[in-house]
């Protein structure tokens, strides 16, 4: 039976066990009020529990907190940069895709579910307001399910929505979301925005990561027309292109008329624009990253950053020398879904440089997020290639001619050590 209490008579002892894995929303979607009641409470549990946490934008966690707390994350970005600097960060190194089964059963089984929610309405209906993804499924198997009922969450429509039946401790507040961290494109950004523009016509179906050049990205495709979205992310920029125009959802091949995604990474634009809005609508990971929902997805773009790419096409989207700064996240789920799309495709953006350091790399410093048999387009602000159908001596060319100009010796005097002798007395 559902209780509604105050915040101050949550003892969070009642529903953590020593052991239990908690998790909640991220981004915008973070339940603030429990998630700091949890960490202030977290020595009155009575032993170690564990946290998984997505992207963090506020500042409910300090890694003085893994006094007692086991924080667990599937990534390395915003908030939680602090908790990996200092060493108290554990890595789930799974695809989005698999997030369902990973935090439904086995070792990373959630116990219990802290959520943001908008509501209820007339129905007694709950909205999971800005994030459904890989909270969805949770709501039938963790053991307990606590809420936050903010009046100022936007409602955003789904395919779930929550009942009263289905909640433990409804805590009603007002309060504002969390913001996001300011993204500023510049003209290198900006460059890199109008390559991959021209690279995608109008009608097509677009998926986008998150960053400031995905962003950046995004925005530069308002002179298209009839564009839709299937995305795991959705940005501000969302909001504007369906603003002007260029998103209508009208030749989608599913869900024709709706911009579908799994949580909202944007801030208030965003937020103001989806609330109550028919015309966006969120779903679970299981969805938005399902291999045969990608591949039926006519002229699917995938678009997704990365920290470095070698010159056979290799990825690293998870970590720049020692330190975890990304995730393995959901880009090759739709990459892998874009290159089974009828006239789909998979594009990968990023500066050439990161500083004076070169992001097109002979050799990785971190893992392989990607690997070069899942061959996609490249691009930087240096121009595009299309790494598909390639041989590796015919990706080196390529991949040398987007590299910035003052890193292409070197990287050209390294190709030996990367393919082999039949490389290494071809002319510059």
């Amino acid at each position: 039976m559902t209780r509604e209490i105050d915040i101050r008579s949550l003892d969070f002892s009642e529903w953590v066990r020593p052991g239990d894995t908690v998790t909640w929303g991220q981004y915008a979607g973070e339940p603030v009020t429990l998630t700091r009641a949890l960490m202030e409470q977290r020595h009155a549990i009575g032993g170690r529990f564990s946290a998984f946490i997505g992207a963090t934008w506020s500042d409910t966690l300090h890694p003085d907190f893994a006094d007692t707390v086991d924080f667990c994350s599937y990534c390395g970005t915003a908030g939680n940069r602090h908790l990996a600097e200092a060493g108290v960060l554990d890595i789930l190194p799974v695809h989005y895709s698999a997030f369902e089964a990973a935090l439904t059963q086995g070792p990373s089984r959630v116990e219990v579910l802290l959520l943001q929610v908008a509501g209820p309405d007339n129905e007694g209906r709950y909205s999971l307001s800005t994030s459904h993804e890989y909270l969805v499924p949770l709501i039938d198997t963790a053991r307990v399910v606590i809420v936050e009922a903010n009046d100022q969450a936007p409602w955003v429509y789904g395919k779930r929505m929550l009942h009263a039946s289905e909640i433990d401790i409804v805590v009603r507040t007002s309060r504002p979301l969390s913001d996001p961290p300011p993204m500023q494109p510049g003209a290198v950004e900006q460059s890199i925005a109008r390559h991959v523009a021209a690279r995608i016509d109008d009608g097509s179906t677009i998926q986008c990561g998150i960053g400031t050049v995905p962003e950046a990205v995004l925005a530069g495709l308002c002179s298209h027309r009839d564009l839709g979205i299937h995305s795991g992310a959705l940005c501000d920029a969302v909001a504007q292109l369906m603003r002007a125009g260029a998103v209508t959802n009208a030749r989608k091949s599913i869900d024709r008329g709706v911009t579908v995604g799994g949580v909202l990474t944007g801030g208030p634009t965003l937020w103001e624009f989806a609330h109550k809005n028919p015309a966006i609508q969120l779903h679970a990971t299981g969805y938005t990253h399902n291999a045969a929902v990608l591949a039926s997805i006519d002229q699917l773009v995938a678009i997704n950053s990365a920290i470095e790419v070698d010159l056979t096409g290799q990825i690293n989207a998870e970590c720049a020398g020692s330190r975890y700064l990304g995730a393995i996240g959901g880009a090759l789920d739709f990459m892998r879904g874009a290159s089974q799309s009828r006239g789909g495709q998979a594009i990968v953006v990023l500066p050439s440089r990161a500083g004076a350091r070169s992001r097109i790399v002979a050799q990785l410093n971190g893992p392989v997020s990607t690997p070069r048999s899942d061959a996609a387009v490249i691009v930087t602000e240096h121009g595009v290639a299309d790494l598909r159908g390639l041989t590796l001596s015919q990706r080196l060319d390529a991949m040398l001619a987007i590299a910035h100009p003052d890193d292409r010796d070197n990287l050209e005097r390294a190709v030996a050590t990367t393919v082999g002798a039949a490389r290494r007395e071809r002319p510059l």
